[in-house]
């Protein structure tokens, strides 16, 4: 645990992995645009932390080789399944913008949800994999047991 959180445990390595991931950013600026409000020495130093531990690469990009994006590498890619759990322990107990029916899908669905993160992966595909959430009714837990904050 000590190692991960080395490399993971600081409030950002996190949030830019999953921007990467599920968002499909790929530059500095997007990062910057995220409205997590990081500064950006702060995100210059996380980007190049999670290079450094080989978690992402800068490439040039495609289009324009002057350029940068960035991309999970195969050991980036392999948090999918811990980033998912993440999300919905955290609708499960804390508040949060994530609407009911997203929750609810990605729950019944990990496997598939994990699959199409690889598979977006794989291909390059920067399409967004979960669709910014917008104001619905919030998760709410259904379960009459007590879960700490549980206002999923």
């Amino acid at each position: 645990m000590s190692t991960s959180l080395d490399l993971l445990g600081d409030r950002w390595s996190l949030l830019l992995v999953r921007d990467m991931m599920v968002r499909g950013y790929r530059t500095f600026r997007e990062f910057q645009r995220s409205g997590e409000g990081i500064a950006t020495n702060i995100l210059a130093d996380r980007l190049q932390k999670l290079e450094a531990g080989g978690v992402m690469i800068r490439e040039a990009a495609a289009e324009d080789g002057r350029s940068t994006h960035y991309r999970l590498t195969a050991k980036g890619i392999a948090l999918a399944p811990v980033l998912l759990e993440i999300l919905i322990w955290g609708a499960h107990h804390e508040e949060t913008d994530a609407p009911c029916a997203a929750i609810e899908q990605m729950e019944r669905n990990r496997a598939a949800v994990i699959a199409e993160a690889y598979r977006r992966w794989e291909q390059r595909d920067p399409a967004p994999l979960i669709p910014p959430f917008t104001s619905e009714p919030k998760f709410k837990s259904k379960s009459n047991s007590p879960k700490g904050k549980s206002k999923r």
